[in-house]
């Protein structure tokens, strides 16, 4: 005998049971029933019930939940997960070990695996997945899942629960996952009912994807080995693009406000960073000069006529005096973090994907978009203005710019100066590396005067946590393999997550990281010294990295003189291992 349930009402015909007031003897198959019979609650006719799957059709699965977790993940392009196992997700793990789709990195520390996962997701669009155990594992993602949040990175987070009987206060292991992330996440949910893992897993992924952020599942470790038959099933699919196109009457209008301006300027953000091309054609039509956020440093090569560079903390003055200057800004994915100090006086055309971002800033115009669609609609109502003067003003302030670092990149300082590392590594690292940055001194100095050619860069940007950038470059080498991946580091950064050197070496990942060590929390003593307070509670005691490097199984390079910096590096580029090249080098700004 079986149940059969009303989709509009919710009631349920039990064949055992018929249904007495009106007629229908206990044992009456719902296919014996009148064709005008209909739901004595709600009126609705036979199709509208749905046939209520028992227990029977589950128990002799070949599958279990954690199988068709795993094969959800697969069906859906996730390619890895970065994972810690444990007694409460050893299902999960199980099943990750039958997977030929699924790459399994397994991490020391689960907070690089979610800082990994952040990263694969801004490196390459893709979903990663992050898994790890019930409690305190669950606790330790918290932090990378935090930047994955702020970034708005797209990733799911797998992970395990106590046995349902033993959650609650008191229970080894746990504690109340739900509540725990929420604050974190844009999708939150515990799977109790293994007939809806399906439909959560595809929900979860569909959310993160959507709404570009943290998806969570807690899977209750008794759930994990449940038989599961996913054919009976129900699942949720997904959007396959965000072509978002602004209004034709906001770009008349953002056109006709940018062809009457005078001197306008133009700022390009993270959310352009998928389309130079766009954003240099609308600079050469306009004759603006090109400003860039942090995030989007290396959007376009530094050596390009229009662009003159970051604005910001870390940019020069000749880009904020630009931006001054300008009597109109125009803004490509621009976050409008207080560190990228866009002047707030200046009349703005925004262009945004997210629709909260548009008016953080005072607008003049916004065009809700994406820019790889709004910026070729916005070109074709632009006039080209013909000015002589802008190329020669920009390649005058570039020159000043670069003759300042120059100076400062001081090829017989020992210990070995800031500025002459970036000079060194912009010299040296591949034209189509991918660079992972960590927060601090060694971040700022990167952003300063690191001149990128066709670099990819990636680093955490609105948490802005130290410990991003190693966790960053394993991301990065399995995104591109292919690829050089370093990752420039201080050596307060490194610290947090060195553990995963020996990931990388297990893995045979080889990854090139430069630390720049001046035994100091470099950045904390400058805002002390900014603040007007005495030096405190900065100073480091490290390792020798490079000793580290080698009893890891990776290579080790000390470096203490300028000039074996530039041999340093090309030797790193081309061992097949995990290399650490540490430099001795000086918390001084100048």
């Amino acid at each position: 005998m079986r149940t059969w349930k009303c989709r509009v009402c919710g009631y349920v015909y039990d064949e055992e049971k018929g249904e007495p007031e009106t007629g229908t003897l206990p044992g009456t198959p719902f296919e014996r029933l009148p064709d005008d019979w209909r739901c004595p609650v709600c009126q609705a006719g036979k199709d509208a019930f749905e046939l209520v799957l028992d227990e029977e059709i589950h128990k002799n699965a070949s599958t279990t939940v954690s199988d068709v977790i795993i094969t959800v993940l697969e069906n859906w392009g996730v390619k890895v997960a970065f994972a810690l196992p444990g007694t409460s997700s050893l299902g999960i793990i199980d099943a990750l070990r039958k997977s030929t789709k699924i790459r399994l990195i397994m991490v020391r520390h689960e907070e690089n695996a979610a800082m990994a996962a952040s990263a694969y997701n801004k490196l390459t669009g893709g979903i990663a997945a992050c898994v790890t155990i019930a409690g305190p594992g669950a606790t330790n993602l918290s932090t990378g899942l935090y930047d994955a949040k702020e970034d708005n990175a797209s990733l799911i987070s797998i992970n395990g629960q106590v046995e349902m009987q033993y959650s609650g206060p008191g229970g080894f292991q746990e504690i109340d996952q739900d509540a725990f992330f929420r604050p974190i996440t844009v999708w939150n949910n515990t799977i109790y009912d293994k007939t809806m893992t399906v439909q959560l897993m595809t929900s979860a992924l569909r959310y993160a994807i959507v709404r570009r952020g943290v998806s969570q599942i807690s899977v209750p470790n008794d759930i994990q080995k449940e038989p599961l038959n996913a054919t009976y099933c129900t699942a949720e699919s997904c959007v396959t693009n965000f072509n978002i196109q602004s209004d034709s009457r906001d770009l008349d209008d953002a056109a006709n406000l940018i062809n009457s301006a005078k001197k306008p300027v133009i700022i390009a953000g993270w959310g352009a960073y998928h389309v130079p091309s766009e954003v240099l054609a609308i600079a050469e039509t306009i004759r603006a000069p090109i400003l860039t956020t942090f995030r989007a440093k290396g959007i376009i090569p530094d050596d390009n006529p229009w662009l003159m560079g970051i604005l910001g903390t870390v940019g020069s003055l000749q880009a904020r005096d630009l931006a001054r200057d300008a009597d109109l800004l125009i803004t490509f994915g621009v976050g409008f973090s207080k560190m990228t100090a866009v002047p707030y006086d200046k009349p703005l055309v925004q262009v945004d994907i997210d629709p909260v971002k548009l008016g953080k800033h005072p607008f003049s115009v916004a065009l809700w978009g994406n820019c790889g669609l709004v910026l070729p609609e916005l070109k074709k109502r632009l006039k080209d203005r013909p000015d002589d003067l802008v190329l020669p003003k920009i390649a005058a302030l570039k020159q000043e710019w670069d003759t300042q670092r120059d100076h400062e990149a001081n090829p017989n300082s020992v210990p070995i100066r800031p500025p002459y590392i970036m000079k060194v590594l912009s010299e040296t690292i591949p034209e189509d590396a991918v660079v992972t940055i960590d927060v601090g001194e060694n971040g700022w100095w990167f952003g300063r005067n690191f001149r990128m050619k066709r670099q990819r860069m990636v680093m955490s940007g609105y948490l802005a946590t130290m410990g991003f950038g190693f966790p960053a470059a394993i991301a990065a080498k399995v995104a591109f393999p292919e690829k050089t991946v370093v990752c420039i580091t201080g050596d307060g950064g490194f610290s947090m997550a060195m553990a995963d050197f020996m990931t990388a070496v297990k893995y045979n990942l080889p990854i090139i990281v430069v630390i720049l060590n001046n035994r100091q929390l470099g950045m904390i003593q400058v805002e002390q010294m900014m603040e007007n307070y005495p030096n405190f509670g900065t100073n480091l005691v490290n390792t020798d990295f490079a000793a580290y490097a080698e009893n890891s199984g990776g290579v080790g390079i000390k470096v203490t003189r300028p000039g074996d910096l530039g041999d340093a590096v090309l030797k790193a580029i081309e061992r097949d291992r995990p290399v650490i090249i540490d430099i001795d080098t000086d918390p001084k700004r100048f």
